[in-house]
């Protein structure tokens, strides 16, 4: 068996080709040089983290799907599942101190141990930014920005951002005084608006007619503007009311930005509600059947590592990211090599020398190294698809245009 599995991957990782890694790394290094201009400052956590960094915490992350290890002394270790919490840590250890707002940037990998689905990886890049020490509309609205203006930069069109406010969906199910089991199942079918099934389970429900009639309305608000102005007349308690003014205060600072077009609410979009303390949001686009990237406000999860501070932030993924930016024409082509460099025994220093010169002019240069097959430079450039041979001898530099 180990002989077999000697040439393959595991599920849910995979090898990055030099074109896939090219492109990966140049729109990394966009994403990150975006994050550091707007005044976010990078940091880096361990991909190794005690457990409990993040048991007990209520989010997307299943415990159980964590890569967990044992430490000498017997302690739970794992592969960070999230960059957030890790992020937290190390704010509510190390960073309390600082002036607010606090504006951090991240990129590397996450793991989780689940089921493969389609771009489903155990091993996933991600970059993001959190914001952290403000609550308000502002800070939502500038993170949300960040998003939009993050695809934009990367030469995306054809994306959209789905809003959500999870104290919408908190207000109204508090008036159903429902079991944590009943919470639980509502939630997950408001999020998958499985209306069917909805529908069957709120009539069983000892709630209110009124109560199963805004449940069961919820998932269907979504679409343009016009979905905040339903929601606020449907709203029966001060809570509904204040959710639905703190999304439309974040579209008015959105919309000042020119961002309208690429936005649109969702209010049936409740996932991780117990982590989640307000405004919620992903972007999609129109060929990708999943979100490329996701956030939100978390203003409690600070308070879990000493220091309670609101935050909000979004992680997009870079696979998902680099697929729609494919769908889209986005990607480059690696650059070929400009330059074969050939050369005899005698010039090898000088031919290094013209090496360096041509490198610092930004071009790709490659020695060429005679092989056992004795392949002619001309070929290999040919085969290379290098488009210039240049020549160092004892009778000077010569240069040939490879046809």
């Amino acid at each position: 068996m180990i002989g077999k599995l000697k040439v393959h991957l595991p599920g849910g990782v995979q090898d990055y080709l030099p074109d896939e890694c090219y492109n990966k790394r140049k729109v990394e290094e966009k994403i990150r040089n975006f994050f550091f201009l707007s005044g976010y400052d990078e940091v880096e956590t361990p991909i190794l983290e005690y457990f409990d960094v993040f048991a007990g915490i209520k989010t997307s992350i299943d415990q159980e799907n964590m890569f967990k290890l044992i430490d000498p002394e017997g302690r739970i270790l794992v592969l960070r599942p999230d960059i957030t919490m890790p992020i937290a840590r190390m704010v509510g250890t190390k960073l309390k101190d600082c002036a607010l707002p606090i504006r951090l940037s991240y990129l590397g990998n996450v793991y989780q141990y689940g089921e493969i689905q389609i771009c489903k990886q155990r091993e996933v890049a991600q970059a993001g930014i959190e914001l952290l020490g403000v609550d308000s509309a502002e800070a939502d609205a500038e993170v949300i920005a960040m998003a939009i203006q993050m695809f934009l930069n990367l030469g995306l069109k054809e994306f959209q951002i789905d809003i959500g406010q999870v104290e919408f969906f908190k207000a109204i199910i508090k008036e159903a005084v429902l079991s944590d089991e009943n919470t639980e199942e509502v939630h997950r079918l408001i999020d998958q608006k499985d209306m069917l099934s909805l529908e069957r389970l709120l009539k069983e429900l000892p709630i209110s007619e009124d109560v199963r009639n805004l449940l069961y309305k919820l998932p269907q608000l979504y679409g343009d503007s016009s979905v905040l102005n339903e929601a606020m007349e449907i709203s029966r308690n001060a809570e509904a009311r204040a959710a639905v003014e703190n999304i439309q205060q974040v579209y008015r600072i959105l919309k000042g930005y020119g961002f309208q077009n690429y936005i649109s609410f969702d209010l049936g979009m409740v996932q991780s509600f117990d982590f989640y303390t307000g405004i919620i949001f992903r972007g999609l686009t129109r060929d990708l059947g999943y979100p490329i990237c996701g956030g939100g406000r978390y203003d409690m999860l600070v308070s879990e590592y000493g220091c309670d501070l609101p935050a909000t932030g979004f992680a997009v993924g870079i696979k998902r990211l680099l697929i729609a930016m494919e769908q889209q024409g986005c990607l480059e082509e690696i650059p070929r090599i400009d330059v074969l460099l050939t050369f005899t025994e005698e010039d090898r220093g000088k031919a290094y020398r013209v090496l360096q010169q041509l490198k610092n002019e930004g071009k790709r240069v490659e020695m060429f190294l005679p092989l056992k097959s004795a392949v002619e430079p001309m070929t290999y450039a040919r085969q290379k698809g290098i488009t210039q041979i240049i020549n160092i001898s004892g009778s000077g530099i010569k240069k040939y245009n490879v046809d």
